[in-house]
């Protein structure tokens, strides 16, 4: 048995980590011409013959490392033993052929395995105590438990750091994928908001347009279809600014980039001009404000109008609420009369609008006034109600929180 059984430390040829089998038949081919250039040098060195028995279990032992990611035992049990049998049955006892041990450690760590790398030390040690039952060394069996415990350490370390490298980037691409997911999120709720703006602004206001237009054709009066075309122009302007403020969010246009807007942000404050413009359409609405009239001739509900101060975000839907709502009452209903009530509640304020018509009210059959409307109340954790008003008629009911 050959006396010179001492390892070197540590070895570069250890991949960082485990990329299929082209990297284990890479890795093969280098141990195995760098084990056999090696024999050939040690033994000129040392004036021993080349062992051919040697040399062939070098090789078998780094062709069993291309079916690491494939076989991991066989690789494992393969070097276990072809590293000792080397020693025992050769003279030319190179002292890199401990690569071949460290190698196959090493990278069966590497792919996250624990077992592996054990079995392939437990059967190195065990060839190893064979030998050493025949010609006992003390210091040369310390010197080679000491390399194997150093062996699985490593093992260990560099399972541990495959491990980590793995956790980052599952980490990492979760990461990936929830901000795509965000984003796709985002996107399909602003897509949602512009819908829901586009279509109150043109349903509601092309409507008014219409019935206007419609009243003008029919007048023949020079001085009541002036009228109506009056009220067309301003009902078209305002449409024109609606969609020119909507646009700018499609355009992404910032506060400081567009400066001042060009009219007051739509709100409670605004309702009175959307009642005037749907009575100049023919629709009698009452609008009341914590049960003042707001929008009648001499009436204090402007002032309370102007008092109540809402989040900009239920200021809008409120507006838009009752916009949508009177664009159904005059596409679906034949009610005449139109009543639109807003009150105060502690934390919430409560939108109605009741009509008095027998038209198309099944709840059932929601369109996309209405669809958009329970969608603007879901949005700011309101409560939405649409439906047959227990007098007659239809109602709509949405109570928004505002704490």
């Amino acid at each position: 048995m050959a006396a010179r059984w001492f390892p070197v430390r540590g070895s570069d040829r250890v991949p960082d980590r485990p990329d299929g089998t082209l990297n284990d038949v890479a890795i093969a081919v280098v141990a195995a011409t760098a084990l056999l250039i090696a024999e050939v040098v040690f033994a000129q060195r040392n004036g021993v013959p080349l062992q051919i028995q040697g040399m062939g279990l070098l090789v078998v032992g780094s062709a069993s490392i291309t079916l690491l990611s494939r076989r991991p035992m066989v690789t494992a049990v393969v070097v276990g033993l072809c590293l000792p049998l080397y020693y025992l049955t050769g003279s030319t006892d190179a002292w890199p052929a401990w690569l071949l041990l460290f190698v196959a450690v090493m990278r069966l760590a590497a792919t996250g395995r624990r077992a592996a790398p054990v079995v392939t030390v437990l059967t190195a040690v065990a060839v190893f105590a064979v030998g050493e039952s025949l010609a006992f060394e003390p210091w040369r069996t310390l010197t080679v438990l000491g390399w194997m415990i150093a062996a699985i350490a490593a093992a260990e370390i560099s399972r541990g750091r495959a491990l980590h490298l793995r956790a980052t980037e599952e980490r990492a691409a979760e990461a990936e994928r929830t901000r795509e997911e965000e984003a796709r999120r985002r996107a399909s709720e602003e897509r949602l908001h512009i819908a829901r703006e586009l279509h109150d602004v043109i349903a509601h206001n092309i409507s008014l347009i219409n019935v206007q237009a419609a009243s003008a054709v029919h007048r023949r009066e020079p001085e009541q279809a002036l009228q109506a075309l009056e009220a067309i122009k301003g009902t078209s302007k305002d449409t024109l600014r609606e969609l020119r403020a909507t646009l700018g969010v499609l355009r992404q246009v910032d506060e400081e980039r567009s400066g001042a807007p060009d009219a007051p942000a739509l709100g409670v404050s605004r309702l009175p001009e959307l009642v005037h413009r749907t009575r100049e359409a023919g629709l009698d609405v009452a609008l009341t404000v914590d049960g003042t009239d707001a929008a009648g001739t001499g009436g204090s509900g402007g002032a309370d109008m102007a008092e109540m101060s809402l989040p900009s975000p239920v200021d809008l839907a409120v507006y838009r609420i009752v916009q949508e709502s009177l664009t159904n009452v005059r596409r679906h209903s034949d009610s005449a009369r139109v009543e639109v009530a807003i009150g105060n509640a502690p934390g919430r304020v409560v939108v109605r609008v009741a009509d008095e018509g027998t038209g198309d009210a099944d709840p059932q059959r929601e369109g996309n006034g209405l669809r958009g409307m329970r969608e603007r109340a879901a949005a700011l954790g309101g409560r939405f109600d649409a439906g047959p008003a227990p007098g007659g008629g239809f109602q709509v009911r949405v109570a928004f929180p505002v704490d």
